[in-house]
């Protein structure tokens, strides 16, 4: 059996790419807002698009990642991201939302895909460590998309940015060629002996308690991480008169946080502290990271602002892996891809509902603070449904 490092970093690369066109409308809307004729704070309404594309996908990850291999997978999903990202590039709106929902078609199996090559190959004492590892890739995207895709709107504008960002994809996807045959040849396409529709997996998650305990946090939890992830820069920009570079810097602190945590408390949950214990602190954790950013205003000095920034993202970003190593542990046998891609359906509808409901609570009070408080108490109340009891 091909061991576990390579495809490791293969699918860390998908998983840095395919982050990184999530995270860049954010950082493009601010410069891009005058040519599209739409205000920034409207990239929610994006980010929504290509979450809400990415529900029917990640249902269908089991049934599609059997019949055609994960790494295959993997590179279909990036050529996806990318066409998507093209079309973002576009000064229309109308255009810019069929690109949301193309690369969503795409981001919808990339996790899925990456949990199955790594579901059998991690030793059981690094599970919930390099689950994690791998899952860093989302903030090491995001953290890339705030500190180099500003310095590509300066240099080239926003357009040519968008472009970059999609050729990137195109390089990694053909990268993952060089490890495709050995891991998707090891389980040949079989005929599945489960359902193939949209519903059982859904069926198969909330069946059984603690992958429906798992998939309602991520609601919450993932709705809460992508508000940080697309708000936090225009937020910054017009209530603190950061330039878009700072307001980056920012995100950028918050996303590299994250990947710090995502490492920090796997180790943990694999050693001290149990999984579902962790989550339930980092949900009350990230809540009071949330309150904390509605009292930002334009006397705070820009230290504590990118103090605060880091704490945000070592939470609302640092919690995924630990979450995802439970998902796959607790899984029936052989079923890792499948339960990962019912849970994930769960996660990015809270992804897309939740900036919704942010950009809704803004449009109706002219208030970040407000939307930041109301997404924190929806995750203050899962965090402590996990440290309440069995």
């Amino acid at each position: 059996m091909t061991g576990f490092l390579l495809p490791l970093i293969v699918t860390l690369a998908v998983q840095i790419q395919a982050s990184l066109v999530v995270f860049t409308p954010p950082v493009l809307a601010p410069v891009a807002e005058i040519d599209v004729g739409v205000r920034a704070s409207a990239v929610g309404i994006v980010t929504a698009l290509i979450y809400g594309a990415s529900i029917p996908a990640a249902l269908l990850a089991g049934h599609v990642l059997e019949r055609v291999g994960a790494i295959r997978v993997s590179q279909f999903c990036l050529l996806l991201t990318s066409a998507g990202m093209a079309l973002i590039a576009v000064p229309s709106a109308w255009v810019i939302a069929l690109g949301a929902l193309v690369a969503g078609l795409g981001y919808g199996t990339v996790t899925p895909a990456s949990s199955t090559v790594l579901a059998e190959r991690v030793p059981p004492g690094w599970r919930v460590f390099l689950f994690s590892l791998k899952q860093t890739g989302v903030p090491v995207g995001g953290a890339i998309a705030g500190a180099l895709v500003p310095v590509a709107i300066d240099l080239f504008g926003w357009q040519a940015a968008a472009l970059g960002v999609a050729l990137l994809g195109l390089v990694v996807a053909a990268a993952a060629q060089t490890v495709q045959r050995a891991v998707d040849s090891e389980i040949p396409p079989r005929r599945s002996a489960h359902g193939t529709g949209l519903v059982e997996p859904l069926r198969l998650v909330f069946s059984h308690a603690r992958l429906r305990e798992l998939a309602l946090s991520s609601f919450a939890y993932s709705g809460m991480q992508m508000c940080l992830g697309s708000y936090l820069v225009v937020s910054l920009m017009e209530r603190t008169g950061f330039s878009v570079t700072a307001a980056g810097a920012a995100l950028s602190a918050a996303m590299i946080a994250g990947a710090i945590g995502r490492l920090f408390w796997g180790a943990i949950a694999d050693n001290w502290v149990s999984s579902r214990r962790l989550l339930g602190l980092l949900g009350l954790a990230m809540s009071g990271a949330a309150f904390l950013t509605a009292a930002i205003g334009a006397a705070w000095p820009p230290p504590a602002i990118y103090a605060l920034a880091f704490f945000f993202g070592a939470s609302a970003v640092g919690w995924n892996g630990v979450y995802l190593a439970e998902v796959a542990r607790i899984a029936p046998p052989g079923r890792a891809g499948a339960a990962t891609g019912a849970s994930l359906a769960m996660t990015y509808s809270g992804v897309m509902v939740l900036p919704s409901l942010f950009w809704l609570i803004h449009a109706a009070t002219d208030s970040y603070a407000a939307a930041f408080v109301s997404v924190g108490a929806l995750t203050l109340w899962r965090g402590a449904a996990f440290l309440r009891g069995r």
